[in-house]
């Protein structure tokens, strides 16, 4: 079968070329998709694919020499592939160094999203920095294929990264809600990421193979929050905010944490976010321009009252990486939590979140909001 293929140049222009299948698979992502597990999860050897590639900017060392982002640290490294089978399903992937150049900053977002509004993401674990992410996790759902997975390689120079994430969509009997089943959904990232690794020189600590990972966390499995014991632990609660329940997950050196606070059955009326890495360059990149005119946002102090939606707090990470982001904003859901916030509990729940993630992630103390 034919396919076009996109191509960039050095220079960042576009070149299209008709190869065979086989060739446009091996040059995907610039050669680091595991080919034969692409195959398998889209049909094998039968399956035709339509494949789309484009590579671009430069990572690490090539970055610094070029002299990026106004003689800043900056990456520019942009790569997506999407491979294609019809009646099966698709794998799309993203692969991106960080930081990025400020002049990307405020443009929408830096780096592809995980799902994270309706369920919670769960850490990859096994030794590796990642998140499995899904719209949902309920059982025959149309979503039910669907997953994104994210990993993020702290590399060996100082403050780079790279965040591989890929979205693996299987039409079909597949289910997410089969355990044998989630680690094929897993092993397609971790193996791009070791192959990019390599090929852009990372040099970042590999986990373990996958051979199991849990399910994100669903809307309705709260549980009381004084039991709680992954990213909700220490957490308050509150008689006056009728804080009571939790949604937590794992921490496992997730670069993304959530924990939502609820009330006695499970309403939501907080939620508390952790930012690393990359993420956290995404997150205050989008206050750049989104709350300029404020003048007091996460891109510009460490911590602080954001209007009347939220509290964020900071924390200096080790090896040169993007600052911590900790975040408590009122559930959209519930007005009112802001029509009598309890700016107290607000910021006690946020100090001790703040707190217990930035130690199990081996940064300093937060600098938190004051009253």
């Amino acid at each position: 079968m034919a396919v076009a293929v996109a191509l960039a140049t050095l220079t960042g222009a576009f070149v299209w070329f008709s190869g065979s299948e086989d060739r446009a698979l091996d040059g995907a992502c610039d050669g680091v998709l595991p080919t034969g597990q692409v195959r398998a999860l889209l049909g094998g050897d039968e399956a035709g694919l339509d494949v789309t590639n484009r590579t671009e900017g430069t990572f690490g060392g090539k970055a610094a020499k070029a002299g990026q982002g106004g003689g800043k640290r900056a990456n520019t490294l942009s790569v997506r592939c999407r491979i294609a089978a019809e009646g099966t399903g698709h794998i799309a992937v993203s692969i991106a160094g960080s930081p990025r150049p400020r002049a990307e900053y405020g443009y929408g977002e830096l780096y592809t999203a995980v799902p994270a509004r309706r369920t919670l993401p769960v850490p990859l674990g096994h030794g590796w920095s990642g998140l499995f992410a899904t719209e949902t996790a309920r059982l025959d759902d149309a979503e039910d294929g669907t997953a994104t997975t994210a990993v993020l390689l702290d590399c060996a120079r100082r403050g780079d990264s790279l965040l591989i994430t890929v979205e693996t969509a299987l039409r079909g009997a597949t289910t997410l809600d089969d355990p044998a089943v989630r680690p094929d959904f897993v092993r397609t990232a971790t193996a791009t990421a070791r192959a990019a690794n390599d090929h852009w020189g990372c040099g970042a600590r590999l986990g373990k193979p996958v051979r199991t990972v849990g399910l994100p966390v669903n809307e309705d499995e709260y549980e009381p929050l004084l039991g709680a014991g992954g990213t909700c632990a220490a957490v308050p609660t509150a008689s006056r905010s009728a804080v009571s329940t939790a949604r937590e997950t794992a921490r496992d050196r997730a670069p993304l944490e959530s924990c939502v606070l609820g009330t006695r059955d499970g309403s939501p009326l907080y939620r508390l976010e952790a930012y690393y890495g990359p993420y956290a360059e995404d997150a205050r990149s989008q206050y750049t321009r989104d709350y300029d005119y404020e003048n007091v946002t996460p891109a510009e102090k460490p911590a602080g009252r954001l209007g009347r939606s939220a509290y964020w707090a900071g924390a200096t990470c080790p090896h040169g990486a993007e600052s911590a982001l900790y975040l408590i904003r009122a559930d959209a859901a519930d007005g009112e939590t802001r029509r009598r916030p309890d700016l107290a509990y607000e910021r006690a729940a946020l100090a001790a979140f703040a707190a217990a993630s930035a130690e199990h992630h081996g940064c300093a103390a937060p600098t938190l909001p004051k009253g």
